[in-house]
């Protein structure tokens, strides 16, 4: 799959949400995982454009690199912006989940619809980058295909 590479702002994300539904289709998943997949990336995009980028007043631009396998579709996002891991992230628990929207802690919930959503998420921190790994199983008819 080709690299794109886009400006950290807001106006990128609707590139970025082609690309992973371009790459999802390629990948055979069906359109709930598409969706989780898209959903997923966008929501750490945004955060890496709005608070490592915006801000920390900084410019900068997001590196999105697909790799299919047979086994699965593994998306990374790479960009130079503020360190962030997205998993030290306090995210809401069962019982905060439980809550009226009014009780409820604001911030995590993004993130944590983001993890629940995808087969896999890793962050790795490298040579001044952030990376953020997002993994889909492919289905078994997707298999070598």
């Amino acid at each position: 799959m080709e690299r794109l590479i886009v400006p950290a702002t807001l106006d990128a994300l609707s590139v970025i949400g082609q690309y992973v539904k371009t790459a999802a289709a390629e990948a055979g998943l069906d359109k709930s995982a598409g969706y989780a997949l898209r959903l997923a990336i966008d929501e750490i995009a945004t955060n890496i454009i709005l608070y490592g980028y915006e801000r920390a007043q900084l410019q900068g631009e997001l590196t999105v690199d697909g790799e299919l396998t047979d086994a699965a579709l593994t998306i990374t996002l790479e960009d130079t912006g503020i360190a962030f891991d997205p998993r030290a992230q306090a995210l809401p628990d069962e019982e905060d989940l439980a809550k009226p929207l009014e009780e409820r802690v604001i911030g995590g919930l993004g993130i944590y619809l983001a993890f629940k959503g995808v087969d896999g998420f890793d962050y790795q921190r490298v040579d001044g980058c952030n990376r953020n790994i997002f993994v889909m199983r492919r289905p078994a008819e997707g298999m070598g295909a």
